[in-house]
């Protein structure tokens, strides 16, 4: 956009004959000289740009009710009513905001407490003396993490594992089987933050019980793809909070598939009376997450810092004059006279440009025209 601010104004100064002709400029006389003028400087210039974000929590994604293990009687599923072979029964759930980290309960059924653990492979099977592989690793680390002992952390369901797992059950208030099948537990990546709870006490366990998203709060931009350049991995930008108070943070993840809308016109992009935006997810990380206050959720100004080039000499952007033959110049003011000296454009930022060229130094005086 800056740039093409200078396009259209340094044309408008072509246009009337502000500069002279012919390829060489010479020092000329300067009758009343330019209206103001500025001075060259030696600084660091950061190429910026402020899109609209939101504050939360991220993604959440479902916690669902396994299938009815009745017909599993013995093998380790959830517990039935013991008065009768009545359903299921939901008995406690968390509170909307809460934090659930490992060990902690994400629910109850018949008064038996499900567990949250860590990890990224769900229970999918009976787990019992003999059984191997990697969600036996899975769930002896999290017991190990949890303070369990007598047996080694491996891939391997030993007899160890099951006095580890009857003493963890006894503790959660479960029935003491020494084994662990589907739907005993939660697997999730880390600590959850509960966002929505879709169940009721006393009803049947189906569907989705609760939806949660991580612990930490991030921000999330839905960039237009024509600032696309502007991210990476590791970008660094500046959140604006709604009190005007603002935090640093880190771009973490940035999307490879444009989102398309369209509204209005004829449907067919061709025409002048369609518009098109696309859009890329960028998801960003705040490291100091005490600077965010108490907002949990919040629209906020994201300042992404694109390009920063250290030691640049700069002027304001209005002090460009265009050239005839093409390019750019500033104007040059020594002892009541301006020379018009060619310069080679760098990055814009904040209303100021990197030049240089001959006869370009720190400290020069150069005209603003408009």
């Amino acid at each position: 956009v800056l740039a093409a601010l200078v396009v259209a104004g340094a044309a408008g100064v072509a246009a009337t004959g502000t500069l002279g002709g012919g390829g060489d400029e010479q020092a000329s006389a300067a009758p009343s000289g330019p209206p103001r003028t500025a001075t060259v400087e030696q600084r660091t210039l950061t190429r910026t740009q402020t899109v609209a974000g939101t504050l939360g929590y991220g993604t959440t994604t479902p916690v669902v009710a396994p299938a009815s293990s009745g017909a599993d009687a013995g093998s380790g599923g959830s517990a039935r009513n013991a008065d009768g072979p009545g359903p299921e029964i939901i008995t406690a759930l968390p509170g909307e905001g809460d934090t659930i980290r490992r060990g902690g309960s994400v629910y109850s059924v018949d008064d038996q407490r499900v567990p949250l653990l860590y990890g990224s492979i769900p229970l999918y099977r009976t787990l019992r003396t003999g059984s191997e592989g990697k969600d036996v690793a899975m769930l002896e680390k999290n017991l190990a993490a949890l303070g369990y002992t007598g047996f080694t952390a491996d891939d391997a369901y030993t007899e160890g594992t099951a006095e580890a797992v009857r003493a963890w059950q006894e503790d959660l208030g479960r029935e003491q089987t020494g084994t662990v099948g589907p739907g005993e537990a939660v697997v999730a990546p880390g600590a959850r933050r509960v966002a929505e709870v879709k169940a009721a006490l006393g009803t049947v366990p189906t569907g989705e019980i609760l939806t949660w998203s991580g612990t930490e709060r991030a921000v999330g931009v839905d960039l237009d793809v024509r600032y696309e350049d502007l991210v990476d991995e590791g970008t660094k930008a500046d959140i604006e909070l709604p009190d005007g108070t603002s935090v640093e943070a880190t771009v973490t993840e940035v999307g490879t598939a444009a989102t398309a809308a369209s509204s209005g016109g004829n449907g067919g992009g061709q025409g002048s009376g369609g518009s098109s935006n696309a859009t890329l997810p960028v998801r960003l990380s705040v490291k100091d997450q005490k600077k965010l206050g108490r907002y949990q959720a919040a629209p906020v100004d994201v300042t992404l810092r694109a390009e920063t080039r250290k030691d640049v000499l700069a002027v304001p952007v209005e002090a460009l004059t265009a050239r005839r033959e093409g390019g750019y110049a500033v104007q040059a003011v020594r002892g009541g006279a301006v020379e018009y000296l060619p310069v080679k454009l760098g990055i814009f930022a904040g209303g100021l440009v990197e030049i240089s060229g001959d006869g370009i130094t720190a400290g020069l005086t150069v005209g603003v025209p408009r």
